[in-house]
């Protein structure tokens, strides 16, 4: 079946906001390179430059051809070099296909940037919501049966619902609470035991809440569980479960299906000056490190200028340790070294993130590469950096 291309435009304004960067190109790059069915333009760019970010920069879109800012499989990709600059140029051979100007259809599928098929879900399963907005969301009171969780085919209660049969609702769990700490934002997790929260969700939030960590909330974070049909209207209202990506559970929220658009693509570029306090506030799930296309939350948003496609080098903070070699315990040196006995370590280079969905103060972004795990309090830093 034709599918309507879903591509990636390397348009003008961004194109020109990279081309100050000092584009530093691999040592070992191919001369050419053959487009394979599955790759990225992270994993093309990868092969020519130092920092795939910087693709803009060097490319050189072939007005001879058709859609010429699209790459496909068995595309050719060559580095030259033009007035001393170095170019990446498609050779598409005859495979050009002239179209009609109201569409552009094909049977291929351009390349894309960044493997769109792993966002998609997190796209439409996380969002982020004031602290006043959560307190007037309607909630799951209760389960048919009385059960613990409902599922698939199951019907589930709940108070503060409106509208119509037959009308479709996502089911929403709180996950992190986001608030203004001292030093920055903060995480915060509802101080309950698992998943089953309070039905009285003034005492969670602006109580129980707030005794563990004080603070301004700037954002409760939910993530779908399934979603539901609305069966009958009342007080509670009755739901069948549709779909389920996990059990609903009593206190779970319910909210309209996300209406949000999305782009089709994202362009990995730099940031031109990285805030000084960011960081990575949370990971994906409930561990505090999280691998190559996993999912973090930053400190960050566009309040900071945080847009999608940044790109940013995650860094754990150096430690602070002790010198053993020069002041060994108890020595007299240790003892007349004050605070000359400890240094800083380095900070150490975990991976580099790009940035797929921004709110005002949080935004989400997917770990591309990397030689170690990115973590919890991660430092974020300008994606050059990498020692």
């Amino acid at each position: 079946m034709k599918r309507i291309l879903i591509c990636l435009i390397l348009t003008a304004c961004v194109t020109g906001a990279v081309y100050s960067q000092d584009v530093s190109v691999r040592s070992d790059h191919p001369d050419e390179y053959t487009v394979q069915q599955g790759d990225t333009l992270w994993d093309i760019s990868g092969r020519f430059l130092d920092y795939p970010w910087q693709w803009p920069a060097i490319w050189h879109a072939n007005q001879q051809i058709e859609n010429p800012h699209l790459i496909y499989p068995g595309d050719v990709i060559s580095l030259v070099y033009l007035d001393g600059q170095p170019r990446l140029m498609v050779d598409r051979g005859q495979r050009m296909v002239k179209l009609s100007p109201e569409a552009r259809v094909t049977n291929r599928s351009a390349i894309t940037a960044v493997p769109h098929d792993q966002m998609a879900g997190f796209l439409r399963n996380v969002r982020l919501v004031s602290a006043e907005e959560f307190e007037t969301l309607p909630y799951v009171v209760a389960n048919n049966e009385d059960r613990h969780y409902s599922t698939n085919t199951d019907f589930t209660y709940a108070r503060g619902v409106s509208g119509s049969p037959g009308d479709r609702f996502a089911i929403m769990r709180l996950a992190h609470i986001y608030f203004e700490g001292k030093d920055g934002i903060r995480v915060g997790r509802d101080p309950g035991h698992g998943n089953k929260f309070p039905i009285n969700k003034t005492y969670r939030l602006n109580q129980r809440f707030r005794f563990y960590h004080r603070g301004e909330v700037i954002g409760v974070e939910l993530f779908e569980v399934g979603q539901a049909e609305l069966a009958k209207t009342g007080d509670p209202a009755v739901l069948e479960v549709v779909t389920g990506l996990d059990v609903v559970a009593e206190g779970d929220v319910v909210v309209p299906l996300d209406t949000i658009g999305y782009p089709e693509y994202y362009m990995p570029r730099a940031m031109d000056a990285v805030p000084g306090d960011l960081k990575v506030l949370a990971v994906q799930g409930d561990n505090r490190l999280v691998g190559h296309q996993k999912i973090v939350s930053i400190s960050g948003g566009k309040r900071q200028g945080i847009e999608p496609g940044h790109v940013f080098s995650s860094f754990r903070a150096g430690k602070l340790v002790r010198d053993d070699v020069k002041y060994p315990k108890e020595s007299w040196a240790d003892a007349t070294a004050w605070s000359s006995d400890k240094v800083v370590l380095p900070d150490e280079f975990n991976g580099h993130i790009m940035v797929f969905r921004v709110f005002d103060d949080v935004s989400y972004a997917l770990v591309m590469e990397g030689p170690r795990v990115v973590r919890v309090d991660d430092l974020l830093k300008h994606p050059d950096e990498t020692l």
